[in-house]
C-alpha cells in the first residue's frame, strides 16, 4: 500500500482542486500538501487509508478512516467526540464516477465503525462538497 500513496495523493489533489468554490492550492498550500502526502495520515494510531481498485488495477478512489476521533484532524469539535469513528478526504477518480465507488468506500467505513462498536460515525464536509451531502 505505501507504494500507492503518491498516486492516491495525486488523485486527492486532482479531485479537491476541481471542487467548485474550494480554495485553490495557492490559498491553502498546507491543505494541498496534506492531500499530496495522504499516506502520512496512516502513521496515526487507528487511521487507515481505504482504497478502491478497479479490475484493471487502477486506483478508483480512496478515503481516510479514523478509528479514534482524536486523530481526525479537522476543525470544530469533531476531535472531541467519544466512542466515535470518522472518515474524511473521500476522493473518486473523475473517470470512474457514477459507478458507486464513493458509496462502496463509505459503506466500508460504516462497517468498520460497526465492527468497533462505535456509537456514531462522523463525516467532515463543507458547502463545496455537495456530492458528499447527497450521499
Amino acid at each position: 500500500m505505501p507504494a500507492e500513496f503518491e498516486e492516491i495523493g495525486k488523485l486527492m489533489v486532482l479531485v479537491y482542486s476541481q471542487l467548485e468554490g474550494f480554495p485553490k492550492e495557492s490559498e491553502q498550500p498546507n491543505y494541498y500538501k496534506m492531500l499530496a502526502n495522504i499516506g502520512e495520515l496512516t502513521n496515526k494510531p487507528e487511521t487507515e487509508l481505504l482504497v478502491a481498485v478497479s479490475p484493471d488495477n487502477k486506483i478508483a478512489g480512496a478515503v481516510v478512516f479514523f478509528g479514534d476521533m482524536k486523530y481526525y484532524g479537522s476543525g470544530g469539535t469533531a476531535t472531541q467526540e467519544k466512542n466515535a469513528s470518522g472518515f474524511r478526504l473521500l476522493a473518486v477518480d473523475p473517470l470512474t464516477r457514477g459507478q458507486g465507488i464513493g458509496k462502496l468506500l463509505t459503506n466500508e467505513c460504516i462497517q468498520k465503525s460497526r465492527d468497533k462498536k462505535m456509537d456514531q460515525l462522523i463525516i467532515h464536509t463543507t458547502k463545496t462538497m455537495q456530492t458528499a451531502w447527497k450521499m
